[in-house]
């Protein structure tokens, strides 16, 4: 199975790839620039071409991109919903310049406008975007933990969103176990039983990653609360029977957890490690 953490981009974005190498991830996740702005200057060169070399030298696959946090394409006011769309269409640009595959990104709120009004605005922005987008990167679509008027919380929802866009070849889904919880999905007694149900409802083909981070919220609770692996809501005995089922073995686990005192990247990754140790049970 292939672990790996959100790696930092300090300094220079090729440098996440030592990290990540230093860390002996398998896969990761980045930001491409400072997420909690709007701003953003235009990719080196240099850097880009140094980044897709470490890349490939470290043999680290596959890397993830995550949409920076202020874009809400499901908003109901017209000059955020516009620079959102702007947003999304060159994070991808991006993507296909460092060679990143994959594109997670949050689903938006409607704001009090209401669930169908946001949905239809957000298709309408993947389907534009991906439309006048090159052929390259995938748009990985991520489940809410239910907060007040938030799209993408229930596996319906979200497989409706994916079926009113016309590039199925572009959109997948990137499963937060944290974020399932905080909805209601109860991963620590019934992870086999909600596959089941994340299989039927969306289908398994468009898994492409999961984010493996344990919820400081209950189940049912809305919270988007990451805790570290076995800590949490899902506790060690539901994370083993996710990462035993033989269903998950080839997607890529990105692990979004704490840096405290109880425990550091490395813990995570050795715990996670121990507990799909044993080896898939379907």
């Amino acid at each position: 199975m292939r672990f790996g953490f959100h790696v930092s981009i300090a300094g220079s974005l090729d440098k996440s790839v030592d990290r990540a190498k230093g860390l002996g991830c398998s896969t990761f996740q980045i930001f491409t620039r400072n997420p909690r702005g709007w701003a953003f200057s235009d990719l080196d060169a240099v850097v880009a071409s140094t980044f897709r070399g470490k890349l490939a030298e470290s043999g680290i696959a596959p890397v993830l991109d995550h949409m920076p946090y202020l874009p809400n394409l499901a908003s109901a006011n017209g000059e955020v919903y516009g620079k959102s769309v702007k947003a999304l269409k060159a994070e991808l640009k991006r993507c296909d310049t460092l060679g990143v595959p994959y594109l997670v990104t949050h689903l938006g709120s409607h704001l009090g406008a209401g669930a169908e009004k946001g949905r239809r605005r957000l298709i309408r922005a993947l389907a534009s975007t991906l439309a006048d987008a090159e052929a390259g990167c995938m748009v990985l679509l991520e489940n809410t933990a239910g907060q007040k008027n938030s799209l993408g919380t229930t596996f319906e929802d979200l497989a409706a969103i994916m079926d009113g866009i016309s590039h199925p070849d572009r959109i997948g889904f990137c499963f937060d176990t944290c974020h399932a919880v905080g909805s209601g999905y109860d991963l620590r007694r019934r992870g086999t039983r909600i596959l089941d149900e994340l299989e039927e409802v969306i289908g398994l083909e468009r898994l492409k990653a999961v984010h493996l981070n344990d919820s400081k919220g209950g189940l049912g609770s809305h919270l988007d609360r990451h805790e570290h692996i076995g800590m949490g809501a899902i506790g060690e005995d539901g994370f083993r029977t996710l990462l035993h089922d033989g269903r998950l073995r080839a997607i890529p686990m990105i692990m979004e957890t704490p840096l405290d005192a109880r425990r550091d990247d490395r813990g995570n990754l050795s715990k996670a490690l121990e507990l799909a140790g044993d080896g898939p049970s379907a």
